[in-house]
């Protein structure tokens, strides 16, 4: 088998997003991907707003340049321009991702429980099913929430959790040019919950209930909200439910490591490439990918990689700390992010990629008294 000069510990967004870039980059170099199983299912779904045309055009399996929000007295569309709203299925990009990889000769999967990652002085290796891999460079996405040592004193530790019905309606009931991306007309109970609707047809769509919490629901309670909101915000008495989406994301402040050791790159959500305030990921992955292969190009190592300006991580440990403690007003202040600011400022500031002006006039657009106080209570906590 040889030395590899890639291995990808994990093939889901980032591994495969990464091995696409690599392959396309160094054509020459033997890539290696290894994962539990190759991914026959559409078990996820990834949204992203950008400037730019998709990175996977023909994976994407819907674009919008409109939206719409929903608060408890306030409503509004949107017009996205110079923004596009993307989403792209998980077997979507799974199968383009296999297809484009599987035309480049050096690249291999292979597939198994991935046991151990280590290395000395000049290689890295990885153990699958008690086979060990050696490589120049490992790069792992293996994210496991049970081996991240919390430090809760000093940071914060929520989840976004979230459960969608795909409904096909007996009538048309939706605009399929108009997707949802918070309807806040539900019951708070204390924290951050709201509804996203993905149209796909007048007929057809993914309702979505998220939640920004320490714990989980029971299936039951999901269902019980998705229920009650379809029949009585919607009024939609017919239905069918084609498929079933769930799914938990971490949300946390706590640094990640990038560097797990000379040869070792942390990737995906291992990588912190999770927003912490938001949950978005995909775009960001996109561009760590790119980042990436320019590091090895111009250095010739993987780890000369851009942070974000340190104000923002600033803003989503505070942004944390007030769903944390107030997650039941977490509506009224997502209406007056709304509300007072255009939807092109806002992406820009999620997206971390805006003027320090611009920022100011996100901040000053929402109601002081929640921040000021989970500023001051931060810097408690960080004291400790």
């Amino acid at each position: 088998m040889g030395i590899y000069d890639f291995i990808l510990a994990g093939g889901g967004a980032a591994g495969l997003s990464l091995a696409l870039r690599l392959a396309q980059a160094f054509p020459d170099r033997k890539i290696l991907i290894l994962d539990r199983e190759p991914k026959r299912t559409n078990d996820r779904t990834w949204c992203f707003w950008s400037v730019h045309p998709s990175p996977y055009p023909t994976a994407t399996f819907r674009t919008w340049d409109r939206l719409a929000f929903y608060g408890l007295n306030f409503s509004k569309t949107y017009v996205l321009s110079p923004y596009c709203y993307y989403l792209i299925r998980g077997i979507d990009f799974y199968r383009h991702a296999y297809d484009r990889l599987s035309s480049f000769p050096n690249v291999r999967f292979e597939y198994g429980e991935v046991d151990r990652i280590q290395e000395d002085q000049e290689h890295a290796s990885v153990s699958l099913n008690g086979m060990a891999f050696e490589g120049k460079w490992v790069f792992s996405s293996l994210y496991d929430p049970k081996k991240i040592t919390k430090q809760p004193r000093r940071y914060h530790y929520l989840k976004q959790h979230f459960r969608g019905w795909e409904i096909e309606t007996s009538t048309r009931c939706f605009d399929p040019q108009m997707p949802t991306l918070f309807d806040f007309r539900i019951p708070q109970d204390g924290q951050m919950r709201f509804m996203y609707i993905l149209p796909f047809s007048e007929r057809e769509a993914m309702v979505e209930y998220t939640l920004f919490s320490p714990e989980l629901l029971t299936d039951e309670e999901y269902d019980s909200a998705l229920q009650n909101y379809i029949a009585d915000t919607l009024k939609i008495k017919e239905f069918r439910i084609k498929a079933v989406e769930n799914g938990v994301i971490p949300m946390s402040d706590q640094p990640l490591p990038r560097k797990l050791g000379e040869r070792i790159l942390a990737v995906g959500t291992l990588g912190g490439r999770v927003k912490p305030s938001s949950g978005y990921a995909f775009l960001r992955i996109q561009k760590d990918s790119e980042a990436i292969v320019r590091s090895l190009l111009q250095q010739g190592h993987p780890f000369d990689l851009p942070d974000s300006p340190s104000r923002y991580h600033l803003f989503d440990s505070i942004m944390l700390q007030v769903m944390q403690r107030h997650g039941g007003e977490m509506h009224h202040i997502f209406t007056q992010l709304f509300r007072n600011n255009p939807i092109q400022r806002v992406f820009a500031f999620l997206d971390e990629n805006q003027s320090f002006p611009e920022d100011l006039k996100i901040l000053a657009s929402l109601p002081p008294l929640p921040f000021i106080r989970a500023l001051l209570r931060l810097k408690v906590l960080r004291r400790v």
